[in-house]
């Protein structure tokens, strides 16, 4: 009985502290201050960046064995209008270097190889420098949210130091400490942002520098491919 009773009481107590535990925590967050609003918001979009990301930025969003399979196969047959097409419906980056470079062949026949691959490149490059930029956007947000939580440190000590300028001595230390509270917190959500933030433009930083290396050797193939039929 004892322990049916012990149990029953801390079924009871459970949700109650875990409810505690969540008003505390939101008690934090609007000790913070105003700033606490910004650094909220870009918490937000840097996750929502990071889902994004990982779905978007893939390996096999650059070349798949089928389209490469398939190129393979028209290429051997001098089928270009045919690859041009298959390359228009794949959405691989490599599909699209070889739709640019066919393009450019399909309106200048007697254009050459060395322009061809000049094509190519330029989209390769073209593709990696967006690559770049989309990633850019977490180190942007690992930047700012430090520096906003340091705008909160600021103003906190602001905050402080006008109340011990003042002349209420009663209420002082009560408003010396919320000044205190809110730098501290701010400070600690602003690395609490920006340092995952960084660590996730690191990580993507690493799989587009992967994905730029697919896209050359794929490139590379499916040109040196196309030189030979075209000398042929």
């Amino acid at each position: 009985m004892k322990l049916l009773a012990a149990l029953s009481q801390s079924g009871a107590t459970s949700p109650a502290g875990e409810s505690a535990g969540m008003t505390n925590l939101w008690q934090v967050a609007q000790s913070g201050g105003i700033m606490m609003m910004p650094l909220a918001a870009i918490s937000v979009l840097a996750l929502a960046l990071i889902l994004v990301y990982l779905g978007t930025l893939r390996r096999g969003r650059v070349a798949s064995a089928r389209y490469m399979q398939s190129a393979d196969t028209l290429l051997r047959k001098n089928d270009l209008l045919g690859l041009l097409a298959i390359s228009h419906r794949h959405s691989e980056a490599v599909a699209g270097v070889m739709e640019r470079t066919l393009e450019f062949l399909t309106k200048h026949p007697a254009a050459t190889l060395a322009e061809a691959r000049e094509i190519a490149q330029a989209e390769g490059i073209r593709l990696a420098g967006l690559w770049n930029q989309r990633i850019s956007y977490l180190a942007d947000i690992g930047s700012i949210a430090p520096m906003l939580g340091l705008l909160g440190t600021v103003l906190g000590m602001i905050k402080s130091f006008t109340v011990v300028a003042s002349d209420i001595a009663a209420s002082r230390p009560m408003m010396l400490a919320e000044g205190v509270s809110e730098a501290l917190i701010t400070t600690a959500a602003g690395l609490f942002v920006g340092i995952p933030a960084m660590a996730a433009y690191a990580f993507f930083r690493g799989r587009v520098q992967t994905m730029i290396s697919d896209l050359e050797a794929a490139t590379t193939i499916l040109i040196a491919q196309l030189s030979s039929v075209r000398r042929d």
